[in-house]
């Protein structure tokens, strides 16, 4: 039973707002944001030139079939909390659903603050290019007061904030579309394409560099799912859900191809690469309109890009706010974090825990962030949940399912293969990281597990 079923109908309950529109409008914020405007350079450096946009493609191939795994849990399962519901219902709720919700909820203190602080560190570093000559110090102030501010607009009710998130959407589209219409006015196929000596020699060196580019696709698609957290806030879910994340995925896919030709038509690509050794690699974006119309257009420009960078963060911190409340709600996290407004009708605690983590996650690095969340995501959500839709399946014929995943198990067996192949291709200190959060959690669930006295510590779980 979900805990808006079980709560009494005079409670605070989440109001179903969200049709299509603005739920397409959420996922679509959250993967857009400063994502490919900060992560171009990155990607080129990972391959040495234009042949990296490859990574990219692979992302796409991933996060396309990993969509219809979405897609059938949130048609079946229209609850707030996302990956924990899915994974508590397909592993069964007395057992093994029990640690691997656990897991999700424990990676997702990390994972989930780390994603949106990626969000407030692009925001701070565009704002170097209209204030140049701003430290680390300032770069880190500047980012937890963005996080700050987005605190401040999302503790309020739904309803509002469905209007805000079509505004901000609306913003970040006209975005891209200025960074694709003046990369098609100014295009240059020899700069795009110049592809360095040796670029397609299929070596080792070759496919980890790939995994490394698509590892950075897969972090600048994350978000397709985004609608799938607030569940209980969606109208009409078995249909909405689906509609939105494929929409998602196809535009955004198209937008980035648009947005990587565009930037690299005009700066080439080999004036910021590597990144590390190019400070205007933090503005890639920036240099590209400064070189095209000049330095005031450039700069009206940045204000987009930062218009964008927000409207990501805010679309982050409205969905995870309510994972850790819906945890709450079924008894598996810290009763506080269940408590709902009693005027707003929206969960405060969460969101304050939330945001104020994201925030202090924001004084690390870029790379750093990046990395952390992606492996920590891979083995116990991605993963995890491609095993919860198999287990549904078979467990649960009757369940009722408004959308079934096509050739099924097809896309999920092919999702599954790419997940490992991220994960296989990442340094071995990325992979000990992942592994140690993975142990950790185990851990850590044994030990509530003994303190509460519940399975496996109790022989009436069943």
């Amino acid at each position: 039973m979900s805990p808006s079923a079980a709560a009494p109908p005079d409670s605070p309950h989440l109001a179903r707002r969200f049709g299509l529109l603005q739920a397409t409008a959420l996922n679509m914020s959250n993967m857009i944001g400063v994502g490919p405007f900060i992560t171009i350079p990155l990607l080129m450096s990972a391959l040495g030139g234009p042949q990296a946009m490859l990574g990219w493609l692979v992302a796409v191939l991933i996060v396309i079939p990993d969509g219809m795994v979405w897609s059938e849990l949130g048609a079946s399962m229209p609850g707030s909390g996302g990956s924990y519901l899915y994974l508590r219902e397909g592993y069964g709720p007395a057992k093994w659903g029990r640690l691997a919700a656990f897991l999700f909820i424990w990676q997702f203190i990390l994972s989930g603050p780390l994603e949106i602080a990626s969000g407030y560190i692009g925001f701070s570093r565009y704002v170097g290019y209209l204030w140049p000559g701003l430290g680390d110090r300032e770069f880190a102030l500047i980012a937890a007061g963005v996080g700050a501010l987005n605190i401040v607009l999302l503790y309020r009710a739904i309803g509002p904030i469905g209007k805000l998130t079509v505004a901000l959407w609306a913003g970040t589209l006209l975005t891209t579309a200025a960074v694709i219409g003046t990369g098609a006015l100014h295009f240059d196929a020899a700069k795009a394409f110049d592809f360095p000596p040796g670029a397609f020699n299929f070596s080792l060196g070759f496919f980890m560099g790939l995994g490394a580019a698509s590892r950075i696709g897969i972090y600048d698609y994350l978000g397709y799912y985004d609608v799938c957290y607030i569940g209980d806030e969606v109208k009409d879910p078995g249909h909405v859900i689906p509609r939105s994340i494929l929409l998602s995925i196809v535009g955004v896919a198209f937008i980035y191809l648009g947005v990587n030709l565009s930037i690299i038509g005009v700066v080439s690509w080999r004036e910021f690469v590597p990144a590390a050794e190019h400070p205007e690699a933090n503005f890639v974006v920036s240099t590209f309109m400064e070189r095209t119309y000049g330095h005031t257009v450039a700069a009206f420009f940045t204000g987009m890009v930062l218009w964008t960078a927000f409207a990501s963060v805010f679309a982050l911190l409205l969905g995870y706010s309510r994972i850790p409340y819906a945890a709450a709600q079924d008894g598996y996290f810290f009763k506080v974090f269940g408590r709902l407004h009693k005027t707003r009708g929206f969960p405060h605690v969460s969101l304050l825990a939330i945001g104020l983590l994201s925030i202090l996650c924001s004084f690390f690095s870029l790379g750093l962030v990046i990395d952390a969340l992606i492996t920590t995501r891979i083995l116990v959500q991605f993963m995890g949940q491609i095993g919860a839709v198999t287990l549904l399946r078979k467990r649960k014929p009757e369940m009722n399912r408004p959308y079934l995943m096509w050739l099924y198990p097809l896309p999920s067996l092919f999702a599954l293969v790419g997940w490992i192949y991220l994960f296989a291709t990442s340094g071995s200190e990325v992979i000990l990281f992942g592994l140690g959060t993975l142990v950790l959690g185990v851990l850590g669930f044994v030990v509530w597990s003994w303190r509460v006295r519940q399975w496996p510590f109790s022989g009436a779980a069943a």
